[in-house]
């Protein structure tokens, strides 16, 4: 995802295992002359401060940064910098709504802790980098229109709050990063909205010309905008439920076939007759700790099965609240039930019978397994040849 060349590598995590296990990657990235940056996207507490120096000395000089979103946060920062003699990076984190982090822009507190974050910088114990928001409200929508005006909201809110900076330190260069996937994915409706003007529905246009228009206030404040990523490498059913891009015709861009993280489990005993009118029910091998227990709003179940291992099933041209077939129901630690959902008559399972489901949040999902197994579908006749193993990095 950094790509080749020689541009710089500027990586998110969510843990300090993963910070830990990242950094040799980032150290061959940086012993080719690239420049480097690991944000920790979590507010630094006092128990994390010595791994985060560790980090710190690893990477050296302008490597580690923080997200900060209140003032007793920066006993953290100095402590790092004592540690280090190393300057932190920071990010304000802002709350653009979502109430889950971040403080509130155009407030008493956001403005102090602005002045205090200031204040470190000129003191060379912190070097305030730019503002940070994310949206995770936007998992809620269900139209690109939604998910476009999310993204300009988290620019707003940002943009708001670079302009409080700058009233205190006018040429301060900021990096204005923003990003929940839906909102990371819409912006992909700028391209479609460039190349063909009359693929835009009315709704999406106000929206999209609403965004351009805070994009450019953003660029007269001397920013930097930053699209940060979330889940959309693999995507999911929540993802592909916000209907965030195009789902279907000429300009799809957020289908079915997006959905890269699947789960192999096994059928493990059959129930006729005991489903909704009578239909059949099948046990599972898969359940809470394969899946995860997030629902997805636009269905009543915890993953869906995809036709791999199915003869005679094709992938589904339906939304994902019109899905007709079998689904995971119910869900318990280790298992999961099969029920048949819509019309129609449901197909045969076996006892046995290996099938792969698409989960509603690959995050949680994938945090259940040590590895992922990675296939290309591209290549004929070998779609299920393992080309890869990826190491996943679980625990704190």
């Amino acid at each position: 995802m950094v790509g080749g060349g020689l541009g710089p590598v500027n990586i998110i995590v969510s843990t300090l295992i993963e910070a830990e296990n990242v950094l040799p990657l980032l150290l061959e990235y940086k012993n080719t002359g690239r420049a480097v940056n690991l944000l920790y996207g979590f507010p630094p507490t006092p128990g994390a401060v010595e791994r985060l120096s560790l980090i710190s000395k690893a990477i050296g000089p302008n490597g580690l940064s923080l997200l900060v979103d209140h003032p007793d946060q920066l006993s953290a920062v100095l402590a790092i910098h004592s540690n280090t003699s190393i300057a932190p990076q920071i990010f304000l984190k802002v709350d653009m709504g979502a109430r889950r982090a971040g403080v509130v822009p155009q407030t008493e507190a956001c403005s102090n802790l602005i002045a205090s974050l200031l204040s470190l910088e000129s003191a060379g114990k912190a070097h305030l980098l730019g503002l940070y928001a994310h949206a995770g409200q936007s998992y809620y929508g269900s139209r690109r229109s939604e998910a476009l005006d999310f993204l300009r909201q988290e620019f707003e809110a940002l943009l708001v709050t670079a302009e409080a900076v700058h009233s205190i330190a006018p040429s301060k260069h900021l990096i204005l990063s923003v990003g929940a996937t839906p909102t990371t994915t819409s912006i992909r409706n700028l391209l479609i909205d460039h190349e063909d003007a009359g693929a835009v529905p009315t709704e999406e246009g106000n929206a999209i010309a609403a965004l351009r228009a805070t994009i450019a206030a953003i660029q007269l404040q001397k920013c930097t905008i930053e699209i940060h990523a979330g889940v959309y490498p693999t995507l999911d059913l929540q993802q592909l439920s916000t209907h965030a891009l195009p789902t279907e015709g000429p300009h799809a861009m957020l289908t079915w076939n997006d959905l890269a993280l699947t789960i192999v489990a096994e059928v493990a005993s059959i129930y006729p007759g005991r489903g909704v009118n009578g239909t059949l029910e099948a046990l599972l091998g898969s359940g809470s700790l394969a899946l995860g227990r997030e629902p997805c709003k636009t269905y009543p179940g915890w993953g869906i099965l995809t036709p791999w291992n199915r003869p005679g099933v094709k992938m589904p041209s339906t939304r994902p609240e019109n899905y007709v077939g079998w689904q995971v129901g119910r869900i318990s630690q280790e298992h999961g039930i099969l029920v048949w959902s819509g019309e129609g008559e449901p197909e045969e399972l076996s006892v046995g019978q290996k099938v792969r489901v698409w989960p509603n949040h690959a995050c949680v999902a994938g945090a259940g397994f040590g590895w992922y197994l990675v296939v290309d579908e591209t290549r004929e006749g070998k779609e299920d040849e393992i080309i890869d193993v990826w190491p996943r990095w679980r625990g704190w």
